[in-house]
């Protein structure tokens, strides 16, 4: 991928979510003064800039072949990112608590690629071993791999206790019915008709006539007294589920702010 200053500055102010970021006090290359400055880490990019508001980043830093670690400094809570080679800069910053230096110093050591390889072979390791089976057993007996299938979520056990759809559903008023299931007690025809056609597919019920309100508008003959179906019950749960565990992800996204 082809990388230029325009496309490194948009990558560092655009909206895609941070690994962590905050203010850190950055020593300069050649004097020793710190700086303070805002840090944006971005997969194994660390981008600063002189102010938070700030609309380009003053430099970037490619977290890859270096290593994290702390360092004895004029400022507390300091840490070093050193790079292999002897002419390699060593950047040298400080956090301004304990806790934002751990959280910075364990964040940079996970951006490169190369721990991510390792992360992955580690995980691929693991998923070998699951599928082999324990190296001793009962009988001493050991599943061929081909057998294996990992175990349902709760997501998929609720939808196998859910009632089957019938092929064709129902309709009301031209909306299907999701609440009619195979085999549930149909309603009784008003119009003194049968409940299915002559090649056994359910009809439309009839019109049911409007009830005026107050305000003069037609009343929905369905807008009270109904209590909700399964489908909908299901796909509120379903919501409240996916939302809470977004949350949660954007929060542990974010980290403990300094």
């Amino acid at each position: 991928m082809k990388l230029n200053e325009r496309s490194l500055a948009f990558y560092a102010t655009c909206d895609s979510p941070a690994d962590n970021a905050g203010f850190l006090y950055k020593r300069g290359e050649r004097h020793t003064a710190y700086h303070r400055r805002w840090f944006v880490l971005k997969g194994n990019m660390l981008f600063y800039f002189e102010e938070r508001d700030s609309r380009e980043p003053v430099g970037v830093i490619v977290l890859e072949g270096c290593n994290v670690e702390l360092c004895d400094a004029a400022e507390g809570f300091a840490f070093a990112i050193r790079f292999g080679g002897t002419k390699s800069r060593t950047y040298v910053l400080a956090a301004e608590s304990q806790a934002a230096m751990e959280s910075w110093v364990k964040s940079l050591s996970r951006a490169s690629f190369d721990y991510m390889r390792l992360v992955v072979r580690e995980l691929e390791k693991q998923l070998q071993e699951m599928r082999s089976g324990p190296a001793g057993g009962c009988g001493g007996s050991r599943e061929p791999p081909g057998l294996w299938e990992p175990k349902p979520s709760g997501l998929e056990q609720s939808r196998e206790r859910l009632p089957a759809l019938p092929a064709i559903l129902p309709k009301e008023n031209g909306c299907a019915v999701w609440n009619n299931v195979l085999g549930a007690a149909r309603p009784p025809d008003a119009s003194g008709c049968g409940g299915h056609d002559e090649e056994e597919n359910p009809r439309p019920p009839p019109l049911p006539p409007r009830r005026r309100v107050s305000n003069g508008e037609a009343a929905s003959p369905g807008a009270a007294g109904e209590s909700p179906s399964t489908f909908c019950r299901l796909h509120e749960q379903y919501s409240r589920e996916v939302a809470r565990l977004r949350r949660d992800w954007q929060q542990r996204q974010r980290g403990p702010r300094p």
